[in-house]
């Protein structure tokens, strides 16, 4: 994606549209304009967000954090995602909208889309990283131009080890060196507009997943058979 799509986000106004349904947090879609156009958006507020007792105030910070780390592995498996502190609803998230078929999702990929297997194995990996606690199926979307993108990312980086997804079809697959040259820069330094975003003992164990990746050259094997979200979709 271009400049053009950070622009809109960062200094585009904000019209709520409405809310997305069965959404656990409120979630609204959104139109932001710009002298650059007009575009849909995500926005997920901090006064929207129901209260956790894993995770503190501020999900969006890590929808942001999930972003920029995407960014600096040179992936682009987050649409691009700003945080508005002048928003409708106060300070919270701003996400590209992905135009998609909707009926698609990680389960439908992985059974009818093959050439998506690459791509799919690699939001694997970024969630072992990113400690996702919540991938879900339709937290993984084709955009109409057939790109793979990962979505919701606001229950990631905990310090505690919380993995869960559905993502379980490539385990115990080696990771290519390609990846893991990708991810080691990280097993020593966290990029900094990531690591202000988040606490020391997050980064600390961001570092620490990452050092055992680098270490086993495998993707992560749920032993337990319980690391799954709920709903699966």
């Amino acid at each position: 994606m271009s400049g053009r799509e950070l622009t809109l986000l960062t200094e585009g106004s904000v019209e709520l549209i409405g809310r997305i349904p069965r959404s656990s947090n409120e979630t609204f879609l959104v139109q932001v304009s710009h002298a650059d156009g007009s575009a849909y958006a995500v926005y997920k507020p901090e006064a929207g967000e129901a209260p956790l007792s894993d995770f503190e105030p501020g999900l969006y910070r890590r929808e942001r954090a999930a972003y920029l780390l995407s960014e600096s592995l040179g992936w682009g498996l987050v649409p691009p995602t700003v945080v508005r502190e002048e928003a409708p609803l106060g300070v919270g998230s701003l996400q590209w909208f992905i135009e998609c078929d909707f009926q698609e999702h990680y389960f439908t990929l992985f059974t009818d889309a093959p050439e998506t297997h690459r791509e799919l194995a690699r939001i694997a990996l970024f969630d072992y990283v990113s400690n996702n606690t919540d991938r879900k199926s339709g937290h993984v979307l084709r955009g109409d131009d057939g790109r793979v993108w990962g979505i919701d990312h606001g229950l990631c980086f905990s310090a505690s080890f919380k993995l869960r997804t559905v993502i379980w079809d490539f385990a115990g697959d080696p990771i290519p060196d390609a990846l893991l040259e990708d991810i080691a820069p990280l097993a020593e330094a966290v990029p900094p507009d990531v690591v202000d975003l988040l606490d020391v003992a997050e980064v600390t164990a961001l570092r620490r997943r990452v050092k055992r990746l680098l270490r086993d050259g495998v993707l992560p094997v749920d032993r337990t058979g319980m690391r799954y979200p709920w709903p699966l979709v």
